[in-house]
C-alpha cells in the first residue's frame, strides 16, 4: 500500500489581515495546498481576517494585546487534541512571567496539535530586541521552557515543531555573519538555546537536504535586502530523530511574498 505524503508549512505572516488584503493569502493556499499550515504573528483574533477555508479546521492562539503576536494552525486533518500555550507546571518551573515588555504567556506564542502518530507544535519565539533587553527571558526562561515542553510531548509520541525561532543558528544561516556576531538573532545565548534542541535529539530538517548558505526565510525591508538575498534563516522545522526517515523533503518558499518572512515546510510520509 502506497504511503500518503503530508505537506506541513510554517509562515510568519506578519499580520494575516495585511497579507489577505493584499490578495496573497488565498492564492498561496490554493497553489501549495498544505495539509497543515502553521502561522505566526497573526496579529488578529479568529474571524477578524474574514478568511473562508472550508477544507481546514482552524485553531488560534491570539495575544491578549490586540494586533500583536499570535499563532494559528489550519489543518485538513482534525487533530486528536489542541493545546494553547505552555502548561502551568512548565510556566512555574521556568518562572515565565511578565518582563518589561509584557507576559510571554499571554502573547499567543505556542500551539500544539496532537495527531495519530506525532505532535505538530508551532511557536513564535520572543525577539531578544535590538538592545538585547529580552535576552534574559530568552536564554534563562523561554528557550529552556520550550525545549522542556517539546520533550514532555515527546514522551507520548514524536514531535515536529516549527515557527519563527528568532535566531540564526550557524554562520551559514545569515548572509553577513561577521557583521552580526553578538547582535540580536545571532548572540551566543540565542544560538546556545538552539543548540540545546539539537543536543536533545531534535533534527533541523532543512539541513538534512540542503547545506551551505544562501537559504534564508527573513529579509529586512531596508536596502532592497530581499531582492539581493541579504537575509537570515530564522524559520525552522525541527523533528524528533525517529521521524527523519519519513521526511522526504524540507524547503523554503522564497518566491512567496506578502510578509518580511517567507514560508518554510516539510513533506513526510504517513
Amino acid at each position: 500500500m502506497s504511503k500518503k505524503l503530508l505537506t506541513i508549512i510554517s509562515w510568519n505572516v506578519n499580520g494575516i489581515r495585511a497579507v489577505h488584503k493584499k490578495g496573497l493569502f488565498l492564492p498561496f493556499i490554493e497553489k501549495y495546498q498544505p495539509d497543515i499550515l502553521c502561522l505566526q504573528e497573526t496579529k488578529a483574533l479568529q474571524g477578524q481576517a474574514e478568511i473562508d477555508l472550508p477544507d481546514y479546521e482552524e485553531y488560534w492562539n491570539s495575544a491578549d494585546r490586540k494586533g500583536y503576536s499570535g499563532t494559528a494552525i489550519f489543518t485538513k486533518i482534525k487533530p486528536l487534541a489542541v493545546f494553547n500555550g505552555f502548561p502551568t507546571d512548565i510556566i512555574e518551573r521556568f518562572d515565565l512571567r511578565a518582563d518589561g515588555y509584557g507576559d510571554p504567556c499571554s502573547e499567543g506564542r505556542v500551539i500544539a496539535t496532537e495527531f495519530d502518530t506525532f505532535f505538530v507544535v508551532t511557536a513564535y519565539t520572543p525577539n531578544a530586541k535590538e538592545d538585547l533587553s529580552r535576552i534574559p527571558l530568552r536564554h534563562e526562561k523561554w528557550d529552556p521552557a520550550f525545549l522542556a515542553y517539546c520533550q514532555e510531548l515527546e514522551k507520548k509520541k514524536p514531535v515536529i515543531f516549527c515557527g519563527d525561532l528568532n535566531v540564526a543558528y550557524t554562520e551559514d544561516d545569515l548572509a553577513n555573519p561577521k557583521a552580526n556576531v553578538g547582535k540580536h538573532g545571532f548572540t551566543d545565548e540565542e544560538r546556545q538555546g538552539f543548540s540545546s534542541f539539537i543536543d536533545a535529539g531534535f533534527v533541523d530538517t532543512f539541513r538534512i537536504f540542503h547545506q551551505g548558505n544562501g537559504f534564508y526565510s527573513w529579509w529586512s525591508y531596508f536596502a532592497n535586502s530581499r531582492a539581493r538575498n541579504i537575509g537570515w534563516r530564522i524559520d525552522y522545522f525541527l523533528a524528533s530523530q525517529v521521524l527523519t526517515p519519513r521526511i522526504s523533503d524540507a524547503f523554503i518558499l522564497s518566491e512567496v511574498t506578502g510578509s518580511d518572512h517567507c514560508p518554510v515546510g516539510i513533506t513526510l510520509s504517513v
